[in-house]
């Protein structure tokens, strides 16, 4: 998802070579007569490998093509050809249209032809600027697709106030499996028209309403409504106006989605809404993955949630980031996250934590051996503390990734790091990101470059300052490069702000070229 909701941007020309989907088309001429034969020029244009891919835009299984990919640079009408295309392929199974803007308003061409493609299962047609009258066309047609299981309508604006056109014609017989309406500009009433339709989409696993804020009024029916889909496993909520009455309903309803594996809600001003609606979440045991940073949490919230957490046995994510008024209550839900076997990720970054809450961290960090990811950006009480986390670690860690961003980190925090890593604690680590810590002093760094050793595995390195910060690296680049051969994965290492000579970005470029290394150093 990070990001991944910006639109790609293309550069370069179409290449004249042959494409992989020549040769496909090559062999269905061969097999056809001439007045049975389409155009092949504008079909060879369209669909081709693109100049900055490293996979073909088109790929063929046992049965013929299994899968289209279109080129958003192509000149050609996207609907046009698409549907010249589709009834040489009656084996079809996915076909993604995403990013393709001139699709808007000419969907109908393309609808027109889904009797073509009965075998088709993934259908996306994110960003392709789909008109309410788009919309309408593929209700239409979409009872053609009886082998369906996924579609993605993400970042059609449009799609607001229209989502009915479309809900309105799914029927019993679908096996839809994943539907995506991320960021469409839903109302309150496609949140109503939605939950009405969930009793005819009753396969459904993942649904994703992210980024619609005005639909969270008419969540209430559809809520009420996820009884019909008991097999729902991923329900994404991000930033959807969703208030603390909605997650009383959604609480009730959670008694009915026993699979439910991820809930996202971030981004919701819930305050208190968990007070008397946490213990629901007692209902889906096999919940994995609980997003609910930035959600205006209380301290009563948090003080109901540390008493039902420690039952989810199968929770592996808790993230509850830039939740800043959660206080000194997040210490004993840390305490308790030591009764989670599987517990893997933790996200409190910008939470305003007090030292309690990292000594309490520092005690129950030895009992969660399955740790991988550890983000405690932010939060400037860890300033000098981070020994305090170390000194408990006595045997090498699962951490792949460990945030400590703007957390005004001393020279003896870095000691510490180096101390653990030397140590071969976090020979697993891939990710350190020390951004925005402009209260390490040169020496420090020197230090660091020249003591750290045991991260064979990391690939990202983020040291760079605030933004209008701008200090010399001359004190510790010679030793950086002396250390680059020790850390033999790194590919990428930021170093925004600080001032950098064209002279010693050559000497950058040097290490790369001498070492035969390719690491990305951005500044």
């Amino acid at each position: 998802m990070e990001t991944t909701d910006s639109k790609h941007q293309k550069t370069g020309s179409i290449k004249q070579s042959r494409s992989p989907f020549d040769l496909i088309v090559n062999q269905i001429w061969r097999k056809k007569s001439l007045t049975e034969r389409w155009p092949q020029s504008s079909v060879s244009r369209f669909f081709k490998k693109s100049d900055n891919s490293t996979k073909t835009d088109c790929s063929t299984g046992r049965d013929g093509l299994e899968e289209v990919s279109l080129d958003s640079e192509a000149n050609e009408n996207k609907s046009t050809i698409s549907a010249a295309v589709l009834p040489n392929f009656p084996s079809l199974e996915e076909l993604d249209l995403s990013w393709n803007e001139s699709i808007g308003g000419a969907l109908n061409v393309l609808t027109s032809h889904f009797q073509h493609i009965p075998q088709l299962r993934v259908l996306e047609l994110s960003s392709c600027a789909l008109s309410a009258l788009d919309i309408s066309s593929l209700g239409e047609s979409i009872q053609l697709l009886v082998n369906i299981e996924k579609i993605d309508l993400s970042w059609n604006c449009d799609l607001g106030g229209n989502l009915l056109l479309f809900t309105q014609k799914l029927q019993p017989s679908f096996t839809l499996k994943i539907l995506k309406l991320v960021d469409c500009n839903l109302t309150a009433e496609d949140g109503i028209a939605l939950g009405k339709t969930l009793s005819v989409i009753t396969n459904l696993e993942i649904l994703d309403l992210s980024m619609n804020k005005h639909v969270g009024c008419g969540l209430a029916g559809l809520f009420q409504e996820l009884k019909c889909v008991p097999h729902l496993q991923v329900l994404k909520l991000c930033n959807c106006g969703l208030t603390q009455e909605n997650i009383q309903d959604l609480g009730i309803a959670l008694n009915h989605v026993p699979a439910m594996k991820k809930l996202v809600l971030s981004r919701n001003s819930i305050a208190g809404g968990f007070k008397e609606s946490a213990t629901h979440l007692l209902n889906v045991t096999e919940l994995q993955v609980f997003d609910i940073h930035d959600c205006s949490l209380t301290e009563d919230d948090i003080s109901a949630l540390t008493q039902i957490i420690p039952l989810l046995k199968n929770l592996q994510v808790l993230n509850l980031a830039m939740n800043k008024n959660i206080g000194d209550a997040v210490r004993n839900l840390i305490a308790r996250i030591r009764f989670l076997p599987k517990f893997k990720g933790l996200g409190v970054n910008n939470c305003n934590l007090f030292k309690e809450s990292i000594v309490e961290l520092a005690d129950t960090l030895p009992n969660l051996t399955e740790l991988e990811t550890l983000d405690l950006s932010w939060n400037k009480c860890l300033s000098g503390n981070v020994g305090l986390l170390v000194q408990m670690l006595q045997s090498e860690t699962r951490l792949r990734v460990v945030k400590l961003c703007s957390c005004n980190l001393t020279g003896q925090d870095l000691a510490s790091l180096v101390s653990l890593s030397c140590a071969g604690f976090l020979s697993s680590l891939e990710t350190l990101h020390l951004t925005y810590n402009d209260t390490v002093d040169d020496q420090s760094w020197v230090m660091f470059f020249k003591e750290i050793d045991g991260l064979k595995a990391l690939s990202e390195l983020d040291i760079g300052l605030m933004p209008l910060s701008h200090r010399e690296c001359s004190p510790w680049l010679a030793v950086l490069l002396s250390c680059l051969p020790r850390l033999p994965s790194l590919l990428e290492l930021g170093m925004h702000h600080w001032v950098i000579s064209a002279s010693q970005c050559e000497l950058l470029d040097t290490f790369n070229h001498q070492h035969q290394r390719n690491i990305h150093f951005t500044y």
